[in-house]
């Protein structure tokens, strides 16, 4: 295959050179073997090549070349790409997807910016999601909504059903969001017995206001198993949705100021909760690789930030003696498996736990359709992929499943909820917290 010349249309490397933009050269590893179609959930959904890694690929090379234009429904193949990068694990070639797509989609962001779609976008991951106040306060209105009896009366009265069906359903999906927030101010929290580590942990942007029952678990488990966890203040957005959406220029400026907030401290490793936040952190080095003021930095942080599964059973922790009397199974989240490629440890932490019985969730590797904002702004596909995951659910007879991600989790619950089955979706962390705490009042 020949290289596109001088005389053709810019390519995407010309486009988004610098900064950790993918490189043209990267388009020409796929050789189109096949390899990636079966691990592809868009792919296994709709059987279309367009929605494979290698059609998306092939779109990318024919927009490089000029041969193509880079027109809505081109656009629209790439938008349906859920971002799991399974493919890259089934790649003999190396081909580095998420890159690929990543810089794909800026391109992609920067020609829709005066659209509607855009500007949306825009203003959620750029001025709503990163800053943690303005974030509060959407989270508090959805809390006001919840608890003072508002939706109720909407989804008795069936208006939203009628007048907007697609929002109706989203609103009935709406995970119940709890009084418990966990926020980052500095604060530090000593080891139960001897200190043996010390570590900071990643709050986040979503988890702490949604998740944050499950976040004080988290830090339990870590002082349980000795560590001293700080929670630096100055710690933001780990930018990974924005990089997802092609907004790499305030992902980059999110992790500036987490490298800033979290070289800060001494600390032995920096402890994330959020596969989909780890990924992204352990990749700054990548993101900011031509930056010459954080090239460095990018690079000591990322070498010091480690997946909770993955840090506990380096240490290694204490298995409990408690026993929890149920049935689990692990949905894989993608980017724990995918990106950062830990898939045994969250696993030996449950089969470690007196009174699980684990099962293996077939097809456990393929994604559950959340895929970040994925879940709402391709909803349709989302839910044709999460129907699949539910079936197979069913089939191991767990009362639980287990994940480790927070969008992953919400997309799990809503499965959950909308096939009425009796399963609890929970953190793997939630259930090992469980039996330290049962243990102590035994």
């Amino acid at each position: 295959m020949t290289m596109p010349n001088e005389q053709q249309k810019p390519s995407i490397s010309r486009l988004f050179s610098g900064l950790g933009g993918a490189d043209e050269s990267d388009l020409y590893k796929c050789v189109h073997c096949g390899f990636c179609l079966q691990a592809c959930p868009t792919y296994l959904e709709t059987g279309l090549e367009t929605e494979s890694p290698r059609g998306r690929i092939a779109l990318m090379k024919a927009v490089n070349e000029g041969r193509i234009e880079m027109t809505e429904p081109v656009m629209r193949h790439w938008d349906l790409c859920v971002q799991c990068r399974a493919c890259e694990v089934a790649c003999p070639s190396g081909v580095p997807y998420g890159k690929l797509i990543e810089t794909t989609m800026a391109e992609v962001s920067e020609k829709r910016r005066n659209s509607v779609k855009g500007m949306a976008t825009d203003a959620a991951l750029k001025w709503v999601v990163p800053e943690q106040g303005r974030l509060s306060l959407a989270v508090s209105a959805a809390r006001f909504y919840q608890n003072s009896g508002l939706q109720n009366m909407v989804r008795k009265s069936g208006l939203l059903k009628r007048v907007a069906p697609d929002l109706a359903d989203m609103e009935s999906s709406m995970p119940e969001i709890p009084s418990t927030t966990f926020k980052a101010s500095g604060q530090v929290i000593p080891a139960k017995g001897e200190k043996t580590n010390r570590v900071a942990i990643l709050s986040g942007c979503v988890m702490p206001l949604v998740h944050g029952p499950q976040m004080n678990a988290v830090v339990r488990v870590l002082t349980r198993n000795g560590a001293e966890v700080v929670v630096p203040k100055n710690q933001v957005c780990c930018g990974a949705m924005n990089s997802h959406i092609g907004d790499l220029s305030t992902a980059r400026d999110l992790a500036r100021r987490n490298i800033d907030g979290f070289l800060a401290e001494d600390v032995d490793a920096t402890i994330v909760a959020s596969a989909g936040c780890g990924s992204r952190m352990k990749e700054y080095h990548e993101l900011l690789q031509d930056d010459s003021e954080y090239a460095e930095k990018a690079l000591e942080l990322s070498n010091k930030v480690k997946d909770i599964h993955e840090y506990l059973v380096e240490l290694p922790y204490e298995p409990p003696d408690a026993s929890l009397d149920c049935r689990v199974t692990y949905q894989d989240s993608c980017h724990l498996s995918n990106a950062q490629r830990v898939t045994a440890p969250p696993r030996i932490i449950l089969n470690s736990i007196p009174g699980v019985e684990f099962v293996e969730l077939p097809n456990a590797s393929i994604c559950c359709g959340g895929g970040g904002t994925y879940m709402i702004t391709e909803r349709n596909l989302s839910l044709r992929i999460l129907k699949t995951k539910m079936e197979a659910v069913a089939e191991t007879g767990a009362n639980i499943v287990a994940t480790a991600n927070p969008g992953c989790l919400m997309q799990l619950q809503m499965g959950v909820g909308k096939n009425n089955m009796p399963v609890e979706v929970r953190y793997v962390t939630d259930l090992l917290d469980e039996a330290y705490r049962k243990e102590e009042k035994e």
